[in-house]
């Protein structure tokens, strides 16, 4: 199966949720101009690094975005991976994903496992439990969120799961872009499926973003990357036929020996 990926990379202003819906949704309707089958954005895009305030900024529960994303898939019949948003709830605030297919319909939640402590992600945000699996046009796919690539076991856990698509919605500094397109390629060559690094692009009052938004392979080689300042819409087509070509032709999951490790 063929499926045409728009990554959204944009820029989002801090603690504005309203222009940054405005934005997002603007975006979500030029590329839906070109049909593609799913639509990704990235991470926090309603309120950025905007920690402090998340309390006061955040969306309770999640429902106003869920509300907007189910419409837009509805509305321009396309699957889309709603990056993560700061969802208030009764037990703390988390850093959530949301997936949505052609009909509207949620199909996938994650809330970020791995909070980054750099960025005092843990002072303000409450860990999840569970992981990122969800279902993509009857492809099996997962989402995570920026910090958690560092975590190749957990990455691993979701490709046994069954992925073959890697959705990344992330907040990634300048100063580390080596690492952002080290560590996708690395997931997608190690774990012989599809990488969807969705980045912002833009600065808040503590850091400079990478963009270099990114699709990578499951050989590691990149199918399609964005620049790092400009706001942009990355198109890539993707095959998951190659994802089976890879696994049978190295096979990688049938040589593991999971009794030693």
């Amino acid at each position: 199966m063929k499926l045409t990926v728009a990554a959204i990379q944009m820029d989002i202003e801090l603690g504005k949720p309203k222009e940054n819906i405005k934005r997002a949704s603007k975006r979500i309707e030029q590329a839906a101009e070109n049909k593609p089958d799913v639509i990704v954005l990235p991470e926090l895009w309603t309120t950025g690094y905007d920690l402090e305030r998340l309390d006061v900024i955040g969306d309770a529960n999640g429902e106003e975005i869920k509300r907007i994303m189910s419409s837009l898939a509805r509305q321009y019949k396309v699957n889309i991976v709603a990056g993560s948003v700061a969802k208030k709830t009764d037990k703390g605030i988390f850093n959530t994903l949301y997936a949505f297919n052609r009909k509207g319909e949620m199909t996938g939640e994650y809330s970020k496992l791995h909070l980054i402590r750099l960025m005092q992600e843990e002072k303000f945000i409450s860990p999840g439990s569970s992981k990122g699996n969800f279902m993509l046009e009857n492809v099996p796919a997962a989402g995570v969120i920026c910090y958690d690539i560092r975590f190749p076991e957990w990455i691993r856990a979701h490709i046994l799961d069954g992925a073959s698509i890697l959705f990344v919605p992330a907040e990634w500094p300048s100063q580390r872009l080596t690492h952002w397109r080290n560590l996708l390629i690395t997931r997608a060559i190690e774990n012989q499926c599809y990488v969807v690094g969705c980045n912002r692009v833009g600065s808040d009052k503590n850091n400079t973003f990478a963009g270099h938004t990114m699709v990578i392979d499951p050989w590691g080689e990149i199918v399609a990357e964005a620049g790092g300042e400009e706001e942009t819409i990355l198109y890539a087509e993707i095959s998951t036929d190659l994802v089976e070509e890879v696994r049978t032709r190295i096979p990688v999951f049938e040589d593991r020996r999971p009794e030693f490790y």
